[in-house]
């Protein structure tokens, strides 16, 4: 964690440590001082205590969830301001501070309908907003300065306070007439901030329902109970035990939905990471707008994708946007998503509450320019091996192709001409024996072996470029004969299914020519098996000895020969070689393609 990060939670921890205690400090001193007789029952006074508590540890919630700073400081600014009534007992006797303690008492229920107001951005955010929140400031305002000015121990009920330094004149009808009036507003504005957000909940789409899902009923509760105790306050009646209950309930509440309904916010947010898991590979389109309609809770959405070639918006079956899709009165909002370099990618029509959240919109724009992004790369990908696989079989092929030339021009030219040659030495050597020069015969006949060995070596190369044996005959006769030139003993079974295309035949034929090599030069074995077979449109290969083992498919020209060979045409190798127990070598090597004669 960095140290500046560790200097604000050790400030907010020690803020809130110490507004907790001022809290418990006055509830407890009200309760103690207070008679017996005038005390509230314990379970109220305990209950009474703990909405501070629950404020605090919301505010220390909402310093680590909140978009703003705004509401952990309200929520502070609650547990300041949350006094009880008991403890002018305590502070009556401080002529200069009960007056202003009694001027803010009631500074908790302002604080705590702007934390609603603000819910869930944190930050009032439109005119109506700042009305409500204009007007219960100004009306505190008023309370605060007819308190100070005109209020005496006998106006505010308290008997055991010392005389209103403040005070200018003596005035109760007036200090009567605002300070109902002051209750009285606060009601009705916490009543028109409850119906505002229960009639847009009721009203408002699924998205919306979402985001403000426990705080309308909460401040309903509590604005119900707020106005009825103002009322009971007014007519100089004793408000229900029941009612006040119910209000304390109901008020701490209020910063538990707040934090619940901005977590619920941030986890939206989060299920965008779900929502790039599922499209990073370049999901298709129809899933797209499916995945995230599911992502925003809102059935609504719609993506209207850029059609270069039309130049206009169309969705995933192709119906372009309509003018009401785009109309910023309506009850949507369109999010443009366009590349870094500002090519236009979609628009995506979602429910206008979501633009509340543009760090929840930023995260779905970025996961549409990384899906299409990665859509993008994938085909290119895709493309450029499919040009490298066909530009390797063009290569193998042609390849081949040069193999068969040479042994043709090897056959029918070079050979050919050597074993005419050889033919007229040997007439020559003979003709020299008949007319009786010997010397002349014996040397022929050594050029003629000489001869004979570079005709045996010229036909060895040719078979080595690319054996007349595998072009006639197919696997079935040609892997046989390579078995036999190996020096290790090789059992061989060949499962003839017709002949194979041509670059197959070659592959298999040198990939086993390679590995028996192998087999011979590395194993150390004694014995070796070869068995070739069609299965599943797949021609597979076994090449397996009874060796010392330890080979791998990283170390060798050999194999890696074998592996480029293989690779060419698609197929795959596996490799079984534990030290000691023999190598076994699997080659499979798709077909693509019906059999020669088929």
């Amino acid at each position: 964690m960095a140290p500046g990060r560790k200097g604000r939670i050790a400030r907010r921890t020690a803020v809130i440590t110490v507004v907790v205690a001022l809290s418990l400090t006055m509830e407890i001193a009200g309760f103690l001082a207070t008679p017996a007789a005038e005390r509230d029952e314990v379970s109220y006074t305990t209950l009474h205590a703990i909405v501070p508590l629950v404020f605090a540890a919301c505010a220390g919630v909402a310093w680590a969830i909140s978009p703003t700073r705004v509401p952990p400081r309200l929520m502070i600014a609650f547990v300041v301001l949350w006094i009880p009534q008991s403890i002018y007992f305590v502070i009556g006797a401080w002529a200069w501070v009960w007056p202003l303690v009694r001027g803010v008492d009631l500074g908790w229920a302002v604080v705590a309908g702007i934390l609603v107001l603000v819910y869930p951005k944190g930050l009032l955010s439109d005119g109506f907003d700042r009305w409500i929140a204009g007007i219960a400031i100004v009306a505190s305002v008023v309370n605060l300065l007819t308190v100070l000015l005109f209020a005496s121990p006998d106006v505010v009920d308290c008997a055991s306070c010392a005389p209103n330094p403040y005070q200018l004149a003596d005035a109760p009808l007036l200090f009567g007439i605002v300070d109902i009036g002051y209750r009285m507003i606060g009601g009705l504005l916490a009543l028109a901030i409850a119906g505002r957000l229960l009639v847009r909940w009721v009203r408002a789409s699924v998205p919306a329902r979402t985001v403000a899902f426990l705080m309308p009923l909460a401040l309903f509760a509590w604005a119900t109970t707020l106005a009825a105790q103002a009322v009971t306050y007014a007519v100089a009646t004793t408000s229900d035990v029941v009612l006040q209950t119910v209000s304390l309930i109901a008020m701490a509440s209020i910063p538990v939905s707040f934090d619940a309904g901005v977590a619920h916010t941030r986890n939206m947010r989060a299920r965008v990471a779900d929502l790039m898991r599922i499209t990073r590979e370049g999901a298709d389109r129809g899933l797209w707008a499916e995945s995230l309609a599911r992502t925003l809770r809102d059935a609504s959405v719609r993506v209207y994708w850029w059609d270069e070639e039309r130049g206009r918006y169309a969705d995933a079956t192709g119906t372009p946007i309509e003018a009401s899709d785009a109309d910023p009165r309506g009850s949507h909002s369109i999010l443009p998503v366009a590349s870094p370099l500002g090519a236009p990618i979609a628009l995506i029509r979602h429910d206008r509450v979501l633009t509340d959240n543009m760090r929840l919109l930023d995260g779905v724009s970025s996961a549409l320019r990384l899906s299409v992004d990665n859509g993008r790369l994938r085909s290119e990908v895709e493309r450029t091996l499919e040009q490298v696989r066909q530009s390797r079989t063009r290569i193998v092929e042609a390849g081949l192709e040069a193999r068969r030339r040479i042994e043709r021009d090897l056959h029918d030219g070079a050979q050919q001409h050597l074993v005419s040659l050889g033919m007229r030495l040997r007439l020559a050597a003979n003709q020299a024996r008949d007319r009786g020069v010997e010397p002349v015969g014996v040397e022929l006949d050594g050029t003629i072996g000489m001869l004979n060995q570079a005709l045996k070596e010229l036909r060895e190369l040719a078979h080595g470029i690319h054996p007349s044996l595998l072009s006639s005959g197919g696997l079935a006769l040609a892997v046989p004969e390579l078995a036999g030139r190996c020096p290790v003993p090789v059992s061989v079974e060949v499962q003839a299914e017709g002949r194979l295309p041509e670059v197959i035949e070659s592959t298999a034929y040198f990939a086993l020519a390679e590995a028996l090599a192998n087999v011979a030069k590395h194993s150390g074995a004694t014995r070796a098996w070869v068995r070739a077979r069609v299965f599943d449109h797949e021609l597979q290969l076994v090449v397996r000895d009874n060796g010392t083992g330890g080979a791998s498919l990283d170390r060798g020209t050999g194999m890696l020969g074998i592996v480029d060979r293989v690779d060419a045409v698609g197929g795959t190798i596996e490799l079984e070689s534990p030290p000691g127990a023999g190598t076994t070598l699997t080659i499979r090597i798709p077909l693509g393609g019906p059999l020669r004669g088929e």
